[in-house]
C-alpha cells in the first residue's frame, strides 16, 4: 500500500506518553527545551550547533506538521501524560520507500534524561513503523562514542549490524563512526506483534 494512502494518526501513546506531531504555535516551547539541553547534544547533533532563534524554532514546528501530513517524514514529540510537558523528541525518517525502510532518531531535554522515555517512545514509534507504515526495516543509527543512544537501540531488541568507519563528520567536524542497529519484519512480528510486550 502506497504510504500517501495510509490514514495517519493524530496521536500515537505509551504507558507514560502521548506522541503528536509538531504544529503551529509550538515555536516558543521548542526553543525553550532545545536551548535548555543544546550543550548535552552538541557532541553529537549538527543541529545543535548554535542555538536556535524563536523564528526558526517556530519553522521547524510548522515545516515537521506538513512534512507529516505529506509524509515526507513523521516527527513526533514527546509529552507527558497528564501534564502536556514536552520532554523530547522521535521521528520516523524515510530511507528506502522502495522496500520500505525507515531511520529513528530522537533526542531527550536534559531534565528528563535517564528515565526510559526515549527508550518508551522509540517502542512506540517502532511500532507505528512496522504496523501502520508498513515497514520492513527500520534502522537506528548513532555516533559510535554515543553510549546512551546505542542503550536505547539495545534495550528496544535492535540487532547491531555494523560499526561504518569514518562514514560522517560530527558535530566538531572531526570523522566520525556510526552504529547501525536494525529491526526488521520478521524479528518485529515473531518477538512483538500483537504480544503487548514490546
Amino acid at each position: 500500500m502506497p504510504q500517501e494512502t495510509i490514514q495517519l494518526p493524530a496521536t500515537l501513546e505509551s504507558e507514560r506518553l502521548i506522541l503528536r506531531p509538531p504544529r503551529k504555535g509550538d515555536g516558543e516551547e521548542v526553543n525553550r527545551a532545545i536551548l535548555e539541553t543544546l550543550s548535552s547534544r552538541q557532541s553529537w547533533m549538527p543541529w545543535a550547533k548554535t542555538p536556535p532563534t524563536l523564528e526558526s524554532s517556530e519553522e521547524f514546528a510548522c515545516k515537521a506538521e506538513e512534512s507529516y501530513k505529506t509524509h515526507e517524514e513523521y516527527v513526533f514529540q514527546l509529552r507527558l501524560k497528564g501534564s502536556e510537558e514536552l520532554i523530547g523528541y522521535v521521528g520516523v525518517h524515510p530511507r528506502d520507500r522502495d522496500v520500505p525502510s525507515f531511520e529513528i532518531g530522537y533526542w531527550c531535554r536534559l531534565l528528563y534524561q535517564g528515565q526510559g522515555y526515549v527508550t518508551e517512545g522509540v517502542r512506540t514509534l517502532t511500532r507505528f513503523a512496522f504496523e501502520t507504515l508498513g515497514a520492513n526495516r527500520v534502522e537506528i543509527r548513532c555516533d559510535t562514542r554515543n553510549n546512551a543512544s546505542r542503550r536505547v537501540a539495545e534495550r528496544c531488541g535492535y540487532t547491531h549490524e555494523a560499526v561504518l568507519r569514518h562514514d560522517a563528520r560530527g558535530a566538531d567536524d572531526a570523522l566520525r563512526n556510526t552504529h547501525v542497529f536494525s529491526l526488521i519484519r520478521e524479528e518485529y512480528m515473531e518477538r512483538y506483534e500483537g504480544s503487548g510486550a514490546f
